[in-house]
């Protein structure tokens, strides 16, 4: 009896020591499972935590009628003060939309940015935060007559393993999700397969040459005419479905005393440009072009280095208004109008 006794005490105490041991790979199980309504893919969370980080808590809300819903996770570290892995926000009026597009492009429509995969309607903005753009069937058109859309800003931690497929997953998780809980009714989207996000700022574009310009989004640059075209490197950061993308060309340094040259042909599509060109100071391109693509206003600009040999002013324009042609018929613009 008294030795039945000690095992059952002892054998209390052991499932006592592994109960407390578990229970905060139970809560963080619980908090991720539960993570902005449900919706985030568990393994691709846990799979964006630096190692002995863990889930400690999230919060997530919104109003509908606000055209507002947004998500956060936070994560406790080793000797570290909690810090947010994901901040996600969700939006379906214009007002928040143009702040959010305004608040990436800060100083002019030049910043970084790169292109997500085909098939994601958006763009890797300057921070390496991935914002999608989608029309919202469900809600119909503002009382301007514009199709309503969803903005969706998809924020990781700096320290978070970003540069993984689960950003993609993640994002993609919550932007259907954001869809369903504020009415947009958007088609559902799918993140691509082993495709990681790359940094705007940090990584070395995968740049091609002009003979294979034909090949990309950029294709209009194979007949461009730039003095000598084997010398050119192209970096096409071009989506159809995305508000905002670029065209970038450097020319070889050997022809340009050691200096790296080249121009950047960069095209923002929606209303917010608009505010883009007229509220920011900082926004003064000499070269420019306005047009109407899919009901809404549509901008165009080229920065370029001083003295590329063979671009003048002249040639500068001819190439901005072949990049803009390219544009009205690959999305149907009208109304095309130079600028400088």
């Amino acid at each position: 009896m008294r030795r039945w006794i000690k095992v059952s005490i002892t054998a209390v105490l052991v499932l006592g020591l592994a109960g407390w041991i578990a229970r905060p790979y139970v809560d963080e199980w619980w908090t991720i499972r539960t993570a902005c309504d449900g919706a985030l893919p568990g393994d691709a969370v846990r799979d964006l935590l630096p190692e002995d980080a863990r889930v400690t808590d999230t919060a997530s809300g919104g109003v509908e009628e606000l055209g507002d819903y947004r998500c956060e996770v936070t994560v406790s570290e080793d000797g570290r003060n909690d810090w947010p892995l994901l901040n996600l926000r969700a939006y379906t009026l214009r007002d928040d939309q143009d702040r959010e597009f305004l608040w990436l492009f800060p100083k002019s429509g030049f910043g970084p940015q790169m292109a997500m995969p085909e098939g994601l309607p958006g763009f890797i903005g300057r921070y390496g935060e991935l914002d999608f753009l989608l029309p919202c069937p469900t809600l119909g058109k503002d009382a301007d007559g514009r199709q309503r859309k969803l903005l969706v800003s998809a924020r990781l931690g700096q320290r978070a393993y970003w540069r993984r497929p689960a950003s993609y997953e993640v994002a993609v998780a919550f932007v259907n999700s954001a869809s369903e809980q504020l009415g947009c009714g958007a088609e559902p989207l799918k993140a691509p397969k082993g495709v990681s996000p790359v940094d705007p700022e940090k990584d070395k574009p995968k740049t091609v040459p002009l003979s294979a310009a034909r090949d990309t989004p950029c294709g209009w640059l194979a007949d461009a005419g730039l003095l000598d075209p084997t010398r050119w490197r192209l970096d096409a950061q071009f989506n159809d479905g995305a508000p905002t993308g670029r065209c970038d060309v450097t020319l070889g340094q050997d022809l340009t005393d050691g200096d790296t040259k080249g121009m950047n042909f960069v095209a923002w599509f929606g209303d917010w440009s608009d505010r883009l060109v007229t509220e920011n100071a900082s926004f003064t391109p000499t070269l420019a072009a306005s047009a109407r693509c899919g009901g809404e206003a549509a901008h165009f600009a080229v920065d370029s280095s001083d003295g590329i040999p063979g671009v003048d002013a002249a040639k500068q324009r001819a190439l901005l208004d072949a990049f803009v042609r390219a544009q009205a018929e690959q999305r149907g613009c009208t109304d095309v109008k130079a600028v400088g």
